[in-house]
């Protein structure tokens, strides 16, 4: 299979999110909607809630494998933005297809939520708050050599504190 989604491990699961079998189990993986779907809906874990001008950083308990040559780009569901006014802090979320195998991360994916509307924005639990589509990129044929050591940005730099 060229990508899938899949669970992290039970071990991780209990470290980022919660030492609970049974929620472990029957949270869902992603998967697309209808037929002509380009997304795959991100379902949550359990309840949450975004207070107006709050950030929330969601766990989503998933990881993907794909192919070198693809991303996954992460965004809000359309409902979302429209009705609530609730968005990704970083707008668009790309997720390179060696975060997988990062070793800080195991390749488990969160996704930033800011609530810039004015009422408590609320996902039940089974709920579809985000998605993810698989896109194929083209490169300038340079070969780079460096691997991925950190989480987030430039994958071996260490985040700089910008205050």
């Amino acid at each position: 299979m060229d990508r899938y989604f899949e669970k992290i491990s039970f071990e991780q699961f209990k470290k980022e999110i919660k030492d609970d079998i049974n929620l472990y189990e029957e949270y869902k993986l992603p998967k697309r909607s209808t037929k002509y779907s380009a997304g795959y809906d991100f379902y949550a874990i359990e309840d949450f809630e975004i207070a107006p001008g709050e950030i929330k950083k969601v766990p989503t308990g998933y990881r993907a494998k794909y192919l070198n040559d693809e991303v996954l780009m992460i965004f809000v569901r359309s409902s979302m933005g429209f009705k609530y006014n609730v968005r990704l802090t970083n707008q668009v979320g790309i997720i390179d297809a060696d975060y997988y195998d990062n070793p800080e991360t195991h390749g488990h994916m969160y996704v930033s939520l800011q609530n810039e509307g004015d009422k408590v924005f609320k996902v039940k639990k089974g709920e579809a708050y985000a998605q993810g589509v698989f896109v194929k990129y083209l490169t300038c044929g340079e070969e780079i050599e460096d691997e991925r050591t950190g989480w987030s940005g430039n994958p071996n730099r260490k985040e700089e504190n910008n205050e």
